[in-house]
């Protein structure tokens, strides 16, 4: 019963941590222990642990700390990569370890031995092409590529050119301070690949992605047919209804039956809620940027639409109350308090109305041209590789 405890604790506690961490910000979580979790997981672990640090090694423990973090999340470098790859290669040592032994069983053929070991080679190659290709390094020479195949929609994008790069800055690109260098279409810096996620590479992260959903989802799976297997083959379920006098129904025997397997095989009890934990995540992280190539919209986009949405509100709320102040303040001799009162009321509900901002996407084409440039780049493309005149 211990163990059976232990993993029921486990799993409450990682499924808290990550609805906590992914979606504690939301209003609805505000003033709740998710809320809370999701500020500690964020902001206040960390600045715990600088002011412990501080409070015990003093001002150079902080800074040493600072090098630290300015080394692994302000400049190119493989920890995380390493960390990929060491989880990778442990999950599958220990499920080869513990779940082959088990394979040929009674749902599950000798097939997925290698199978699976395909599946995990095929990953760490989308791996590698997603951190090692060129994401759409803007420069002098391809700077015109990129400028003729990107049009400025002088909303979010207007022509101006690089500050530290000092070369025309094209529409949809950004200067990574990480990598120190312009991305055309720049979506955003994985500190897993190493890479900057752009024009050039976008297809191969959601090839990494989707690959990796369906490879966690495959291991859950493939480890459910092989205890399922292990049921069928020890005769659990006769045995229970036999000798223990236990009523052969779904509703009595499956409390009894996943009391034995978790006491019995808890290493592939573990596995399995972890593969498919990360699938969901996996699944979710796929999905929110395939929404995104839908509409041919990049992370970095959707930060500039909400930074501008919120900007063009305040200007035209500001705009509407100003008016019906003054409009107020025209009629003040002429109406009664009461009626200017609700009258005033009346109008900034219609401020309120009028502040609605619509977002005017130019680069959105549908989505399966918005697919092709994804798959297809249009930097690449012979229709955009003439030279950029810069306008007077």
């Amino acid at each position: 019963m211990e163990v059976q405890w232990v993993l029921v604790c486990h799993g409450m506690v990682t499924l808290t941590v990550v609805v906590s961490f992914l979606c504690g910000h939301s209003p609805i979580f505000k003033g709740t222990p998710i809320g809370w979790i999701h500020y500690f997981l964020t902001f206040g672990a960390w600045d715990y642990l600088l002011r412990f640090v501080e409070f015990v090694f003093g001002s150079k423990g902080t800074d040493a700390v600072l090098s630290v973090e300015s080394f692994c999340c302000d400049r190119p470098n493989p920890f995380l990569q390493i960390i990929y790859l060491l989880i990778l290669g442990s999950t599958y040592v220990i499920t080869a370890k513990s779940s082959f032994v088990y394979i040929p069983g009674y749902y599950i053929g000798e097939v997925h031995k290698y199978m699976s070991f395909v599946a995990v080679i095929i990953g760490i190659l989308l791996f590698l092409l997603t951190s090692f290709c060129d994401p759409g390094t803007v420069n002098a020479k391809n700077v015109s590529q990129y400028v003729s195949a990107y049009p400025y929609d002088d909303i979010i994008y207007s022509e101006k050119e690089c500050p530290t790069c000092k070369i025309p800055k094209p529409a949809r690109s950004k200067h990574c301070s990480i990598c120190n260098r312009c991305v055309a279409r720049f979506d955003h810096h994985c500190g897993w690949m190493n890479n900057c996620i752009g024009e050039k590479n976008t297809k191969y992260f959601m090839a990494f992605l989707l690959w990796h959903f369906l490879l966690c989802l495959y291991g859950a799976v493939a480890i459910g047919f092989i205890l399922a297997g292990r049921v069928k083959e020890l005769r659990i379920v006769h045995i229970l209804t036999t000798y223990y006098g236990i009523e052969n129904s779904f509703r009595s025997l499956a409390p009894r039956v996943l009391q034995w397997l978790v006491g019995t095989y808890n290493t592939q009890i573990l596995l399995l809620v972890f593969f498919a934990l990360v699938s969901l995540l996996l699944a979710g992280f796929f999905a929110y940027h395939l929404n995104l190539c839908l509409t041919n919209t990049t992370t970095n986009e959707k930060f500039k639409w909400r930074e501008y949405i919120s900007l063009q509100k305040k200007i035209s709320e500001a705009k509407a109350s100003a008016a019906a102040l003054k409009a107020g303040m025209r009629n003040t001799e002429l109406e009664r308090p009461a009626q200017s009162k609700w009258r005033g009321l009346w109008r900034r509900s219609e401020a309120k109305t009028d502040a609605v901002v619509a977002k005017r996407n130019m680069y959105d084409k549908g989505n399966f041209r918005n697919i092709s440039e994804i798959v297809f780049p249009l930097s690449s493309r012979q229709a955009f590789q003439k030279p950029y005149h810069k306008s007077e």
